[in-house]
């Protein structure tokens, strides 16, 4: 029988979508605001419930929800260096989204204030709005930066121009100045209107499904080439309408989609160890454990479901 790895992966991740979105439906749940289809349900449509209790899962079934956006990005992270990820800080991915809703707006800045942002060279912030993936980039908002040279500005990644980009500007402020709030008070308020968004040319999908693996693959290549410096002057950059080829993009879509197919896999065969205690430790397993069991599985198990 042959398994594949899209059912295997969603299968899997049915449990982990429902402790990812329990914090925010507990929130939410007295205010009259549904988690369900985040992104990309109208503004005057009627939210439903969600369905199997996953979370943000599309109504195309090629395109990328926030479950899987996550898993795949923490194994991206897991390949940078440890010296390249101490420049950088990542958001999760609902937390913009969380961040526009009232009743979840003060925790998502509470959480945001541990991950510690302004000790960061480069703040990677992904995005999913009106069911579309884009990525925000905050460059030069660390404590540390040389203020004559390192100046502040946001990068604004996406792969739809032709939707306008700039219409997440207001929510984009509004955020980034209530982040600053949280840390600096409110002398941040005029500098924060004064920092550019900018939104460079960079490569474009050809169909309505591929924004959220253009924003992972962004993600990736960013990460691995980011100046160590980056000034105005420098501008764009690598970030061009030349910087990856459609080619590119299908090996890290083959690569991105393989490590699916091992997680649903070896999280379907260990499932029971990661939802309950290990009884000899004492202790959950987490995520990070998790991959680096797959790493090191074996392949004959991969082949044996592929028939």
């Amino acid at each position: 029988m042959h398994v594949t790895a899209s059912r295997i992966f969603y299968s899997v991740t049915d449990a982990t979508s429902r402790s990812r979105i329990k914090m925010a439906e507990e929130q939410s749940s007295n205010s009259g605001v549904h988690l369900s289809s985040i992104g990309s349900v109208p503004q005057n449509s009627h939210p439903q419930r969600l369905q199997s209790d996953r979370a943000l899962h599309s109504d195309n079934e090629n395109m990328i929800d926030t479950d899987q956006f996550e898993y795949y990005l923490e194994h991206l992270w897991e390949n940078i260096t440890e010296e390249k990820r101490s420049s950088f800080a990542c958001l999760d991915s609902l937390w913009f989204y969380m961040y526009k809703r009232a009743v979840t707006k003060e925790k998502v800045l509470k959480w945001i204030k541990k991950k510690k942002i302004f000790k960061r060279k480069y703040v990677f912030i992904p995005i999913v709005c009106w069911g579309h993936w884009s990525l925000l980039i905050l460059c030069n908002f660390g404590e540390n930066r040389q203020p004559d040279t390192e100046k502040p500005c946001m990068l604004l990644l996406d792969s739809l121009h032709k939707a306008d980009p700039k219409r997440l500007e207001p929510d984009i402020r509004r955020f980034v100045l209530d982040i600053c709030r949280t840390e600096a008070g409110d002398e941040m308020k005029e500098d924060i209107y004064k920092i550019p968004l900018l939104v460079p040319k960079v490569p474009q999908q050809r169909n309505g499904v591929d924004c959220g693996i253009f924003v992972l693959y962004y993600l990736h290549l960013f990460a691995q080439n980011a100046p160590a410096i980056f000034t105005l002057d420098g501008y764009p950059y690598f970030l061009k309408e030349d910087w990856f080829s459609p080619d590119d993009l299908e090996s890290f879509r083959k690569e991105i989609y393989s490590f699916e197919c091992k997680f649903g896999i070896i999280y379907l065969l260990f499932f029971t160890c990661i939802c309950h205690f290990d009884a000899a430790e004492n202790k959950r397993i987490n995520r990070s454990s998790l991959l680096k069991l797959i790493n090191v599985s074996d392949q004959s198990i991969l082949r044996t479901f592929h028939h």
